[in-house]
C-alpha cells in the first residue's frame, strides 16, 4: 500500500507515533519528562508552537504550528533524540519506533477545535481518568500545574473558550467529522496545501438513485480524487461498469467502438 502524502507545508499538524510492535515507550515519570525536555529543545531550535499534545504509554499525539516546511526535520530529531535516550537508560538496542511517525496537515477551524478534544480526551477514553486535568501527561494538565511553560507558549489551549471544552465529549457528529478529516488525502503544490477529496462518498451519492445522475456524479467524484475501484465498492457495482459508464460520459466509448469498426 502508498504511503499518505507527507506535507511539510507550514501550518498546523497531528503528529502520531507508536513504539514498536506497540510496545511502552516511557516506562517511568523520568522518560515522559526527558521526552518533554527533547520536544522544548526542538522548538527552541526549529521554531515551531507547541498547542497540544498526550503522551500515553506506548504512543504520543502532538499538535504543531510550524513556521517553515520543516516538520519532517523537527519530528527526526525528537524521535533520534528520545529512542536514543530510552535506549542508554534501558540498555538496549534496536529501533524503538514502529515505523515513520503519521502526520496529518489540519486544513479546517472545525478539525483543529475536535483534534484539541480528541488529544487532550486519550486517556479518558483509555478509562485512566475522567478528566483531562488529571492526566500528568498532557498539555491541560501541565499548563494547570503551571510546569513546562515555555513549552506550550502562545498555544491556543491557554484560550478559555478552548479549555473550558476539553472535557466535553465528541457527539457522533463530531465523531464522524474526525474521521472524515483523517481520511481526507491533498497534496503540496508549490507554496499550497490542496486537497483531493473535497466530499466523503456519501456526500456525493446521497439520495441519488438516478441512473444518469449517478453517472455524472460518478465523474465528479473521480476529478476529487476517489479511484474507480473505491467508487464502484461503493456503489455495488463492478469496476468494469464504472470504468464503461466514464468512458461513456467522456465520449471514448463510441470512439473505441469506431476504432474496432476499421480494424
Amino acid at each position: 500500500m502508498p504511503r499518505r502524502p507527507r506535507i511539510e507545508s507550514q501550518g498546523f499538524h497531528h503528529i502520531i507515533n507508536r513504539g514498536v510492535a506497540r510496545g511502552n515507550i516511557y516506562l517511568k515519570d523520568k522518560d515522559f519528562e526527558s521526552f518533554l525536555v527533547i520536544v522544548q529543545i526542538a522548538k527552541e531550535r526549529y521554531n515551531f508552537t507547541v498547542h497540544s499534545l498526550c503522551l500515553m504509554d506506548n504512543h504520543y499525539h502532538l499538535l504543531l504550528e510550524t513556521k517553515y516546511d520543516n516538520l519532517s526535520l523537527i519530528m527526526r530529531q525528537i524521535n533520534s533524540k528520545y529512542a536514543q535516550y530510552f535506549n542508554r537508560e534501558y540498555k538496549r538496542v534496536g529501533p524503538l519506533w514502529q515505523g515513520r511517525f503519521k502526520s496529518w496537515f489540519v486544513y479546517d477551524d472545525k478539525y483543529l477545535y475536535i483534534l484539541f478534544r480528541y488529544i487532550e480526551q486519550n486517556p479518558i477514553k483509555a478509562n485512566i481518568v475522567k478528566s483531562c486535568e488529571e492526566y500528568n501527561w498532557s498539555s491541560s494538565s501541565l499548563i494547570l500545574q503551571n510546569t513546562y511553560q515555555t513549552l506550550f507558549e502562545n498555544s491556543i489551549l491557554f484560550k478559555k473558550e478552548v479549555y473550558n471544552i476539553l472535557n466535553k465529549k465528541l457527539n457522533d457528529n463530531e465523531e464522524t467529522l474526525y474521521n472524515k478529516f483523517q481520511k481526507t488525502i491533498y497534496r503540496q503544490d508549490e507554496e499550497q496545501v490542496i486537497r483531493l477529496k473535497q466530499k466523503s462518498l456519501d456526500e456525493h451519492f446521497i439520495k441519488d438513485s438516478e441512473n444518469n445522475n449517478r453517472n455524472q456524479k460518478i465523474l465528479v467524484a473521480i476529478k476529487d480524487g476517489y479511484k474507480q475501484s473505491e467508487i464502484a465498492r461503493y456503489l455495488g457495482l463492478s469496476s468494469a461498469s464504472i470504468s464503461y459508464i466514464v468512458n461513456k460520459k467522456q465520449g471514448l466509448v463510441i470512439s473505441i467502438h469506431k476504432l474496432k469498426a476499421t480494424l
